[in-house]
């Protein structure tokens, strides 16, 4: 699927609005416009139809429906999100998108929605046992770009001197990773453990090495622009309401993420 053009949203707030900032300015447009990277199922994908589908979506169309929104979602590449939020071009990041430290520094997250395991994938032409995440010290290792993966790898691999800095390959999405991984340009692979449950089924040569928590840093969030209070009070106030209800467990048995 192409990626979605980028178009820069401007809005004048309207009398009573100035108050909710950037929240009143997308209750005027009557739309919440949503970046995601369509890669990641059952995350984010698209369907045979050309529509976005997945838990993120599902999720993201459920808070728009209680907001009294409509929704638009954008497809674009996972390392171009946080400067879409940063710009305004879109009004949140639902992404499987992990808050960090250095994350936050850019943007604001809502409450944790999920909580996930990363998992180191190998492939049958390299020879790496792995009981820990330290293990993978040494060895040529490829991350999503800008991800929670990649701040661990450089602190705990490549600060300590266990890996040299020209190790570590970064990319845009999974998949083309994956092709290196599988093509043994690269050794290992780190990411979230569902889409390494994904390639692994896709990718005959792949498999598992580890799966672990000791790489992850907090639950999923969704990201929206830096001080946008009222719209970050909305946002978590309807995310606790679904976990409450029990509409966030029952989407995750839907798409399998039990």
């Amino acid at each position: 699927m192409a990626l979605a053009a980028m178009v820069l949203v401007t809005t004048v707030a309207l009398p009573g609005q100035a108050k909710e900032g950037y929240l009143g300015a997308i209750k005027a447009r009557g739309k919440l416009i949503v970046g995601t990277c369509a890669d990641y199922p059952p995350f984010e994908s698209v369907d045979d139809n050309g529509l976005f589908v997945g838990f993120d979506m599902a999720l993201v169309r459920e808070i728009a429906k209680r907001l009294g929104l409509g929704v638009e979602i954008r497809d674009m590449l996972f390392d171009a999100l946080i400067a879409a939020v940063q710009n305004r071009q879109i009004d949140i990041a639902a992404a499987a998108m992990q808050g960090t430290a250095e994350r936050d520094k850019a943007v604001d997250f809502s409450v944790p929605y999920n909580f996930v395991k990363d998992a180191f994938v190998i492939s049958d032409k390299v020879d790496v046992q792995m009981a820990l995440p330290e293990d993978a010290a040494g060895v040529n290792i490829g991350v999503r770009e800008g991800s929670p993966q990649e701040i661990w790898i450089r602190k705990n691999l490549i600060g300590t001197g266990l890996t040299k800095d020209g190790q570590l390959s970064t990319y845009s999405r999974a998949d083309t990773a994956g092709e290196d991984l599988s093509a043994g340009r690269i050794d290992l692979l780190l990411i979230p453990e569902r889409q390494a449950k994904d390639l692994t089924g896709r990718m005959k040569n792949l498999k598992i090495a580890l799966v672990t928590t000791k790489t992850v840093t907090i639950g999923q969030c969704l990201a929206l622009p830096k001080g946008e209070t009222s719209l970050k009070t909305e946002l978590d106030r309807v995310i606790g309401d679904l976990d409450k209800e029990g509409w966030l467990e029952g989407q995750k048995t839907a798409f399998g993420l039990d």
